[in-house]
């Protein structure tokens, strides 16, 4: 279950809106750790590097993803790149741990497309062995759920490999609108992909959520 984020995983570039983002002070200083069914979203950690590592680098989960870090150093140095940034203003990175577990499994991410996050693209990636166990999409739904009501995000975006046909599934899951097609947008192993831009934005997500779950599927 992967999407990508650009740029990559740890090779990665900088990103106005009237808007003012709540609690801006509070997620600069400190991502918090958030709950829902079966899983916490928190900030990843150094420990966290290793099992990062073993379960995104496989080629299921890495192949629609930007290239992940081969080492455990290189997730340690994208772990303080992420701080660095989260405290900087420009992005955000939770940590995937599903219940009665210590370590993250995956990572979603939140980049800023404007200066104050009015638009912004997020990315995910989720070891292939929690695939089809609902962490996804409860993570999804903190995740988005931050974009919204903490980020001040109005319009997220996201873009997946249009062959990626397991990530484009899992954000039409989530509610997202698909609204067009990106030809040769995304350069892996040496080839271009076509990518699926979708879009998610903040009244709608607020509208199905207070319909009740059912309106998020």
């Amino acid at each position: 279950m992967d999407i990508s984020i650009r740029p990559a995983l740890i090779e990665h570039e900088a990103a106005s809106h009237a808007w003012v983002p709540a609690r801006e002070t509070d997620w600069r200083l400190r991502l918090p750790t958030v709950g829902g069914s079966g899983v916490t979203l928190r900030e990843l950690r150094p420990s966290d590097a290793p099992a990062l590592l073993e379960l995104l680098s496989v080629g299921e989960v890495a192949r629609f993803i930007s290239p992940p870090p081969t080492t455990v150093d290189g997730f340690e140095r994208f772990i303080a790149w992420a701080l660095q940034e989260r405290s900087a203003g420009r992005y955000i990175c939770f940590g995937v741990v599903p219940e009665g577990m210590d370590t993250a499994v995956g990572i979603f991410q939140i980049r800023q497309l404007d200066p104050d996050f009015g638009t912004a693209e997020w990315g995910f990636a989720l070891g292939r062995t929690l695939w089809g166990t609902g962490v996804f999409l409860a993570a999804a739904r903190l995740t988005v759920d931050f974009a919204f009501d903490t980020l001040g995000v109005h319009r997220l975006e996201a873009r997946a490999a249009v062959a990626n046909g397991r990530g484009n599934g899992a954000l039409a899951k989530i509610g997202a609108v698909k609204e067009g097609v990106l030809r040769r947008s995304f350069l892996r192993n040496g080839e271009y992909y076509d990518q699926a831009l979708w879009s998610i934005v903040r009244d709608d997500w607020r509208r199905r959520r207070a319909a009740g779950p059912a309106a998020i599927h």
